[in-house]
C-alpha cells in the first residue's frame, strides 16, 4: 500500500508540469507573433519611408538634355547618400530641384563644377580656375556659355552642373537655373534599370 502511495507520489509532479505545457505554448506564440508583426511593420516602414527618402529611388527622364547619355523615358535609380556627406565628384549625375524643394520638377544634370571653384567657358571651352577642362561628355560644342561667358565663382554648398546635350540642355548657364545648392540636390544617379537594352551602371 505505501509502495502505491509513493509511486502516486512521485508522479504528481510530471501531472503538473504537463498541465502548465499548454499554456508555456501559448505565451510562446503570443511572444513570437508579437514579433514577426514588429519585424514586417518595421520592414514596411524602412521600405515605403526611409528608403526612398534617404537610401535610393527610381526616377525617369523626361526631355533630350542629357543624351546621348540618358534618353527620354529612361528609369533610373538615384541613390542619396553621396550628397548628404560631401561625396560627389566631378562629371557625376545628379537630380536636383532648380526651383526649391518645394516644387516638384526635378532636372537630371551632370556636375562640372564643384564647391569653391570659378568656372568660365571661352570659345567653346570649360575653365576651372583658369584652367581648360579636360572632357568629352558634350554631345555637341558649346555655342552659348550663358552667365558663364564672365567667370562664376561657387559657393561652399554649390555645384555648376550642365547637360549633355549642351545645345538644348537648360542648366547653370542659364539665370533661372544657376548655381545648384546642396539642400535642393535629390540625389546621385547610378543605374539605369530601363530599357534592358541599356540596363546597367552609368558613368
Amino acid at each position: 500500500m505505501s509502495l502505491n502511495k509513493d509511486l502516486l507520489e512521485e508522479q504528481e509532479p510530471d501531472i503538473v508540469a504537463e498541465s502548465q505545457t499548454p499554456q508555456n505554448e501559448q505565451k510562446i506564440n503570443i511572444k513570437g507573433l508579437l514579433f514577426d508583426f514588429l519585424f514586417y511593420a518595421l520592414l514596411i516602414f524602412v521600405c515605403i519611408y526611409i528608403l526612398p527618402n534617404y537610401v535610393i529611388q527610381r526616377t525617369i527622364v523626361d526631355g533630350s538634355s542629357m543624351e546621348d547619355t540618358l534618353r527620354d523615358g529612361e528609369n533610373l535609380y538615384v541613390e542619396k547618400i553621396s550628397y548628404r556627406f560631401d561625396l560627389l565628384d566631378r562629371f557625376d549625375i545628379i537630380v536636383f530641384y532648380p526651383f526649391g524643394r518645394d516644387n516638384e520638377e526635378y532636372y537630371v544634370k551632370r556636375i562640372i563644377g564643384l564647391p569653391g571653384e570659378t568656372i568660365q567657358i571661352i570659345g567653346g571651352e570649360i575653365y576651372i580656375n583658369g584652367e581648360v577642362l579636360e572632357e568629352n561628355y558634350g554631345k555637341e560644342p558649346i555655342a552659348d556659355p550663358g552667365r558663364a561667358a564672365t567667370p562664376i565663382t561657387l559657393g561652399d554648398d554649390e555645384y555648376f552642373v550642365m547637360g549633355d546635350n549642351r545645345t538644348i540642355s537648360k542648366d547653370s548657364r542659364d539665370i533661372y537655373v544657376g548655381n545648384v545648392e546642396k539642400e535642393n540636390i535629390g540625389g546621385k544617379v547610378i543605374f539605369r534599370i530601363l530599357p534592358f537594352s541599356r540596363f546597367g551602371k552609368i558613368d
